[in-house]
């Protein structure tokens, strides 16, 4: 198999928040919305791809149309402790993780969207302990 994309859709009760959040508080910009479907798009060297789907919405078969659960985003970026400041202080998020650097190789915290998906800020950081072995190619 040859991919071209591949991209989350995140089944949505509440798209135009959720657009909102995801394009003023992380960079992505809208390519296509409707009143069902908004796909977003993150630009630069490495771009990225998220869209939010109605959850009733008809393309998503019966039995399956409820709104996203269990569901963890992970943003990996270059400052983690800067992320920290400008989504949390300053724009007065909610962390459901408060920021900590864990013994498996990563400074983050977590907020949500206004779905409940979770977003997950990380910097990769050296693992140490038991888990400084677990790393593929170390």
């Amino acid at each position: 198999m040859k991919l071209t994309s591949f991209y989350p859709v995140l089944g949505s009760t509440r798209l135009a928040e959720s657009r909102d959040f995801y394009t003023r508080l992380f960079g992505f910009e809208v390519t296509f919305e409707a009143d069902w479907y908004i796909s977003l798009r993150r630009g630069g060297d490495r771009p990225y791809e998220l869209a939010l789907l109605d959850h009733t919405h008809p393309t998503v078969p019966e039995a399956y149309r409820r709104p996203v659960q269990g569901l963890l985003l992970n943003f990996e970026v270059e400052d983690v402790d800067a992320e920290w400041e400008r989504l949390v202080v300053t724009e007065g998020l909610t962390p459901e993780l408060a920021i900590r650097t864990e013994e498996f190789g990563q400074r983050h915290f977590i907020v949500a969207d206004p779905d409940g998906v979770l977003v997950d800020v990380i910097k990769e950081v050296p693992p140490t302990g038991s888990y400084a072995g677990n790393y593929a190619g170390q």
